[in-house]
């Protein structure tokens, strides 16, 4: 199943935040050793997590996390325009039909399959939600290796700048255009694995 949300309240409020936030402390704390702030010692929640901050999900069979991504805004503070903007060699994009693709993470409790399904569903969602909600293009910052790996999805995605080494990781900035052959392009690559979107709160009312 993917769900999403539009902003939270406690982390702890729901099984699926709940989970996305304890994953998020596993990988980019305890597993890549980001200096990144940890709430109650079990979830990696920073500036960014607020009521503006978008969040798709990806549950198993048993409705545990199995991998997530938040979406900025780029028209308030987001990562690429307020901590990285030297990846940029113009200035960063921004737009109210331009979003932000951070912290995405596959949750480190799967095994190598079970993380690439996971991976392309939640890629496919990002697509899927975009094309719902009027978005024509994602940005983001990521490490070289999973850089170089977006890059090759087979969607139209291009470098933003020359990557460069911030504090030890060698980082790039990127942008993704979204449009109504995006699942296509995704598709000829092996990568599309569209499932319906489910928001938290409808889920919450039914």
């Amino acid at each position: 199943m993917v769900i999403y949300c539009d902003g939270i309240g406690d982390p702890a409020c729901c099984m699926p935040l709940r989970g996305m936030f304890e994953a998020r402390k596993r990988v980019f704390v305890d597993l890549l050793g980001w200096d990144v702030p940890v709430l109650e010692g079990r979830y990696e929640v920073d500036q960014f997590d607020d009521g503006s901050a978008v969040y798709l999900i990806v549950t198993d069979e048993d409705g545990r996390h199995a991998g997530s991504a938040r979406l900025l805004s780029t028209v308030r503070p987001h990562i690429l325009g307020s901590l990285f903007p030297e990846l940029c060699a113009a200035a960063p994009p921004r737009g109210p039909d331009l979003l932000e693709i951070t912290r995405f993470c596959l949750d480190p409790r799967s095994n190598a399959r079970q993380r690439l399904d996971t991976r392309n569903v939640l890629v496919s969602a990002l697509v899927a939600y975009a094309l719902d909600h009027g978005v024509s293009a994602y940005t983001g910052v990521a490490e070289m290796g999973w850089l170089q790996q977006i890059l090759a999805f087979g969607w139209n995605c291009r470098p933003l700048g020359l990557p460069r080494t911030i504090a030890g990781r060698m980082l790039g900035a990127l942008r993704i255009e979204i449009a109504s052959d995006t699942p296509a392009l995704l598709a000829a690559n092996g990568i599309y694995r569209p499932e319906p979107l489910q928001r938290i709160g409808d889920l919450e009312a039914a």
